[in-house]
């Protein structure tokens, strides 16, 4: 990614995120940053309750981090925030590597639409399916 290639590893994720929220718009992709997602739970709704990183012509959500080691909770994140914004696909993209790829982990939501009513207690349980790592990115 050129982004990762100009800046290298060790920055804050917030510049992360910004530049590369500027490539993808400079390669002619539509990109939002910091997209409220709600939460419903039971007859709640917690209004803007997380906050997508970037979601990528309203089909990819993007949740970047720049940390030491991407752990399981980061992957379990990502696929719960998939599932919330109902999405197809998921990145998830730690830059704080020497190569981007090994810190890019791609994940697919089987279950983008609503559940309807007789089916919410099983979309509850359904499973998303993890695919990673990436290997068909750029190297670095």
């Amino acid at each position: 990614m050129k982004v990762h290639r100009a800046l290298g590893p060790g920055l804050l994720e917030k510049t992360y995120q910004r530049c590369l929220a500027h490539q993808l718009k400079a390669d002619g992709l539509d990109v939002e940053v910091e997209v409220p997602i709600d939460i419903d739970y039971d007859d709640l709704r917690l209004p803007a309750a997380y906050f997508a990183d970037l979601i990528v012509d309203r089909k990819v959500l993007v949740e970047l981090k720049a940390i030491d080691q991407l752990h399981p909770i980061h992957s379990m994140q990502t696929l719960t925030y998939l599932k919330l914004a109902r999405l197809p696909v998921g990145l998830l993209i730690n830059f704080n590597v020497s190569r981007l790829t090994e810190g890019l982990r791609r994940f697919a939501n089987t279950k983008t639409s609503p559940p309807s009513a007789e089916a919410a207690e099983a979309a509850e349980n359904a499973e998303l399916r993890r695919v990673m790592p990436c290997s068909d990115a750029p190297p670095g």
